[in-house]
């Protein structure tokens, strides 16, 4: 096993319950890699429920969610606390109460710990990013220290790029021209 999931790397089979709403008997549903299966998905993780950069990040995200799915791309939110902390911390919270993706509860840490984002010490998760091909494959991660919160307009150019299949110079953003290999 790899001490990390970096590029190229297949990403963990996993299998997680996850808060997918608030209606009541709705709340929560599993999921797997099925849900995104074919697909290009965006894995996100956050430290912990209850925290102030957070909220920031998740609900900067779920304002995005058209532009993923416009893309054919499965929005998911990670992090190792309880689908009933997700739960509560949704209900709480005025910002995470109309989510559109599921927030993924990975209380065993297993699928933080196979990814290798776990923190020393507590064991809560970095604010990792995963862009995933449509055959399972890990094309683009980010990680940011707990302080310091993602770009999810970086996130998108980036998924932008990849699904081009071309080559993106600097800078580049959708729209933009590709660069063209010389050969020879």
């Amino acid at each position: 096993m790899n001490n990390f999931v970096t590029v190229g790397s297949r990403f963990p089979e996993f299998n997680k319950k996850a808060v997918v709403a608030l209606e009541k008997g709705k709340e929560f549903k599993m999921i797997s890699n099925d849900d995104f299966k074919g697909k290009w998905a965006v894995m996100f993780w956050w430290p912990k429920d209850f925290t102030f950069v957070c909220p920031t990040e998740i609900a900067e995200f779920n304002k995005n969610f058209s532009n993923f799915d416009d893309r054919d791309a499965v929005l998911l939110g990670a992090s190792t606390d309880s689908e009933y902390v997700h739960h509560a911390w949704r209900m709480q919270h005025p910002d995470l109460r109309d989510l559109k993706f599921p927030m993924i509860a990975d209380t065993s840490k297993s699928l933080a710990e196979e990814l290798g984002i776990l923190t020393e010490g507590e064991k809560v998760a970095y604010r990792a990013t995963y862009i995933i091909d449509p055959e399972g494959i890990v094309r683009w991660v980010s990680i940011n220290d707990l302080n310091v919160g993602r770009n999810v307009d970086e996130v998108l150019r980036v998924l932008d790029g990849l699904q081009t299949d071309e080559l993106c110079p600097c800078n580049w953003n959708k729209g933009q021209e590709t660069l063209v290999a010389a050969v020879g």
